[in-house]
């Protein structure tokens, strides 16, 4: 029984568990005076999420009341269903809880004031909104659109550079798994340029969620694109040659953004950063 067969009958089933879980989340929250709203981000509110989607849940509280629902998040958690551990920080502001279900339910808590109109309030599944705040923060949210600043471009430039450089000196310290780590960071910043190029808000950095499979924004030409830089041994030779072709890949992405906002493109000091290790 292979890594993809063994658990099958579980998978099947797990749409229903997690129907379940919203359903307990539901009747817990709903009849909690402290809470003000509850909403849903993620796959589960564009329509998209499958059979691995998680449950992205939003919890809007009273100011007052806060810091003790902040600092309970894990035993509130357990309200819902058998959870089997967590991985987030006690003073965080979210619980990631993991059920035996293997169901994965992310919760963060806010403040109503924490909330303001955002591109990443424009997809949001609403289950309890009594004033009608967040409804309104949905609407206002629909004319954003993703813009990103030179301060960022300039931070995305910088990393890039940064992670190539590391490429060479891991491999000349013999280091490849550290190696390996900066050749997937130079595919992540690209990730990161194409969507910027698209106007799609990335993901945070090393969230590979959506990247790929059906789900993805990205090209056919992109996604393979991907493929080929994928690391397949501790050849020093092959690691350089992923890593000219995500150079080439960068420069392109790198004009066409620079265009967009305005920022001039020095060509000589770009190849003097890459001459150092290319």
């Amino acid at each position: 029984m292979g890594f993809l067969t063994k658990h099958e009958l579980r998978d099947a089933c797990l749409p229903t568990e997690r129907q379940k879980l919203r359903e307990a989340i539901y009747k817990d929250l709903i009849q909690d005076s402290n809470i003000l709203a509850f909403f849903y981000g993620g796959s589960l509110s564009k329509g998209n999420e499958d059979h691995y989607s998680d449950l992205d849940l939003r919890i809007v509280v009273k100011d007052e009341a806060y810091e003790t629902y902040r600092s309970k998040k894990k035993e509130r958690a357990t309200n819902w269903g058998d959870v089997l551990y967590f991985e987030d920080f006690p003073g965080a502001s979210y619980s990631i809880a993991h059920y035996r279900s293997f169901i994965k339910v992310d919760t963060f808590y806010y403040r109503k004031s924490d909330l303001q109109p955002s591109v990443y309030l424009k997809h949001l599944l609403i289950e309890h909104d009594p004033s009608g705040f967040v409804h309104k923060l949905r609407d206002e949210s629909q004319s954003l659109t993703y813009l990103f600043s030179e301060q960022e471009f300039e931070v995305w430039r910088g990393k890039f550079f940064a992670y190539l450089h590391e490429v060479y000196r891991r491999v000349q310290r013999g280091e490849y798994n550290y190696a390996f780590q900066m050749v997937h960071s130079l595919s992540y910043s690209i990730v990161i340029g194409w969507y910027m190029e698209m106007g799609e808000v990335p993901n945070s950095f090393g969230d590979w969620s959506k990247v790929e499979g059906t789900r993805s924004p990205l090209s056919e030409k992109q996604l393979n694109q991907l493929v080929s830089w994928d690391i397949g041994k501790r050849d020093e030779e092959m690691l350089f040659h992923i890593a000219r072709s995500q150079v080439e890949e960068f420069v392109r992405v790198h004009r066409v953004l620079a265009e967009r906002i305005g920022v001039p493109v020095n060509k000589a000091w770009i190849n003097e950063i890459i001459d150092m290790v290319l």
